[in-house]
């Protein structure tokens, strides 16, 4: 996770091997300019690390709140060994926020210990656009790149 204190979109010296694995990406279609820039960093590790384009599964769903629903369909259909959830939730003036952020990371965690392979939490939940700028290819690095690592050392687990 990135903080001011840590950006872990830097630090990946040791990057597993991707060569004999076959990774989900769920995509989030709300807040495209923030989830788009999340993909291209998670696909760049992944390749980084040897993933062909056939070794790698592209879906995308309404909203953060279907990323669940999404990673389950890709496990059960494309017998993926990981799988990456990217969305954007950014506050607004309601608790919609609170609603649709505890659903996804409840949602991904259980699909996660359900099918017995690791579903990761690639969901933005800030403040401001400003700071899902920052936190998705910006100052703060990019969450995409860390979700896409966080898989491969994963699926060595």
């Amino acid at each position: 996770m990135s903080s001011i204190l840590k950006n872990l979109s830097d630090h990946h010296p040791d990057i597993p091997n991707a060569e004999d694995f076959i990774f989900g990406i769920v995509v989030s279609e709300w807040n495209t300019e923030i989830t788009q820039a999340l993909l291209d960093g998670a696909l760049e590790i992944l390749k980084k690390a040897g993933a062909k384009d056939n070794q790698i599964k592209i879906k995308y769903v309404p909203g953060t709140f279907e990323l669940p629903y999404g990673a389950q369909e890709l496990i059960l259909s494309e017998e993926a060994d990981a799988v990456i959830c990217l969305g954007c939730v950014i506050q607004g003036e309601t608790r919609h926020f609170e609603f649709i952020c505890n659903a996804a990371a409840h949602g991904i965690m259980n699909v996660s210990l359900e099918h017995a392979i690791p579903v990761i939490f690639g969901v933005l939940t800030t403040d401001t656009l400003e700071q899902a700028k920052d936190r998705s290819g910006g100052k703060h690095g990019n969450k995409g790149i860390e979700a896409g690592l966080t898989a491969l050392k994963l699926v060595h687990y």
